[in-house]
């Protein structure tokens, strides 16, 4: 095995004298802006300004997360084709701008004349930029955050701070006229937009063929400069790690957003002290925000010290003590608590996810990588089980119904943990000797059995 010499990571403070980190982060910011303020007020604006029924309503997030499983594959191929090239994230810029527009002059219109139509309709448009763009911004910036050397879960931390902001302005302007969210979420978009035209991509990560080696390493330099092909994504998906990292964001990040699809109901009937709960859920979900935004500065530090596959772990281990926790201890005190481990679970979670796709995976695909391992994989996830948990609750009650989905997320971790190959062993490997197709990450030359070496700066981090 032979690894790509480190490279030394900035730390924090050298991070913050950066422009690029204040620019990445504005992206991330006014980027969450708009994906917080959709998310958390799309269900009651369809109902009380658009008269949609449940079923239409119900609709519009099945067409979401189905345009988002079809659109994803293509969306990141086409991003590793294009490297820091930001046609694809201007296009996701474009239809948030456009957000305001078609929620006053088609989307009313459309649904009104049928409902059913209308849900069809805005699925699709809201998925274009929210389901589906997701996974765009955070591999573009991830890649950019690599290749300017400062960490993905620094600058990732603005986008938690943007969803504590969103949800406590939106709520103001939810006051004023529900329909200025929309219009809210086009001004994020062209902020969003000046901020990108006038990003500073790195020069080495801007050419997909040159993805894979940064000149300041010489072994790195040394390596074949191939460019991306369906062949090297054949190879990811014949991937055991990649194959493991499938099955856990199936089993966890999925029930991570099921679990949370109700738990604002099932809080609610807790609640005791005559407060009302859904304003008593809001301020938890604030702190929680907060508190997730303070973790993401120190939690790249311990992913680093751990590996990423340790950190996927203790974010599965998290949801099986909140899930279990909310089953079992039901006072609104310790219901709280449960809400709040969120803070921690999601850092590890997102940081550990982009940390594992490039220590362990070809960085030319990394884009790739994130939407069929990560987004792919969670789709699937969220529609099979929010249809059968959804069922559960109604027949067995949510009680005993977490008690079901504990179990679910400790199978699926303690397999995915199996099949996963550790990154701190792993990264940055040459292919396996024994031909099985197993080899870890790095850029192989077209019909060589050898690994390029993958960006130092990764191997750093």
């Amino acid at each position: 095995m032979s690894t790509a010499s480190a490279v030394a990571q900035p730390g924090a403070r050298a991070s913050l004298r950066k422009p690029a980190f204040w620019n990445f982060g504005g992206l991330f910011f006014f980027y969450f802006a708009i994906w917080q303020l959709a998310f958390t007020f799309l269900p009651r604006w369809l109902e009380t300004e658009a008269g949609m029924g449940s079923g239409a309503r119900g609709l519009v997030s099945s067409v979401m997360a189905l345009t988002a499983f079809c659109l994803q594959p293509f969306y990141g191929y086409i991003q590793d084709r294009l490297g820091l090239r930001k046609h694809l994230f201007a296009f996701v810029v474009l239809m948030g701008a456009l957000t305001g527009p078609f929620f006053a002059f088609v989307f009313v219109p459309v649904a009104q004349a049928n409902e059913y139509v209308g849900a069809v309709v805005g699925g699709v448009f809201l998925s274009l930029s929210l389901n589906a763009g997701v996974g765009i911004v955070e591999a573009f910036n991830e890649r950019s955050s690599r290749g300017h050397g400062f960490e993905y879960g620094h600058v990732r931390l603005f986008g938690s701070v943007a969803g504590a902001t969103a949800s406590l302005v939106g709520g103001f302007l939810w006051a004023s006229d529900p329909d200025n969210i929309w219009w809210a979420g086009t001004f994020s978009a062209v902020v969003l937009g000046v901020l990108l035209l006038v990003a500073r991509t790195p020069r080495d990560a801007a050419d997909p063929s040159t993805a894979s080696a940064a000149s300041s390493d010489e072994g790195a330099s040394a390596a074949p400069r191939t460019g991306v092909s369906m062949q090297t994504v054949r190879q990811l998906l014949a991937n055991r790690s990649f194959i493991g990292f499938m099955v856990l964001m199936f089993g966890t990040a999925a029930l991570y957003d099921v679990f949370d699809q109700q738990f604002p109901n099932y809080f609610a009937r807790f609640v005791t002290g005559g407060i009302d709960p859904q304003v008593l859920f809001s301020r938890v979900v604030f702190v929680q925000i907060l508190a997730e935004a303070l973790l993401m500065i120190v939690t790249p530090f311990i992913i680093n010290k751990i590996g990423a596959k340790n950190g996927l772990m203790i974010f599965g281990a998290i949801l099986v003590v909140r899930v279990l926790g909310s089953a079992l201890f039901t006072d609104t005190s310790m219901l709280i608590l449960w809400r709040l481990l969120a803070a921690v679970e999601m850092p590890f979670m997102l940081i550990s996810v982009m940390k594992y796709i490039t220590r362990m995976f070809d960085v030319r695909i990394s884009a790739t990588a994130y939407m069929i391992g990560f987004n792919m994989a969670k789709q699937v996830g969220i529609v099979l089980f929010s249809a059968v948990f959804g069922f559960a609750y109604d027949a067995i009650g949510f009680g005993n119904t977490y008690l079901i989905m504990a179990v679910v997320v400790t199978v699926v971790t303690v397999l995915a943990a199996v099949i996963m190959r550790d990154d701190r062993t792993h990264a940055l490997a040459e292919v396996d000797g024994d031909g099985d197709g197993d080899g870890e990450a790095g850029a192989a030359a077209p019909g060589s059995g050898t690994v390029a070496a993958a960006d130092p700066v990764a191997s750093a981090r």
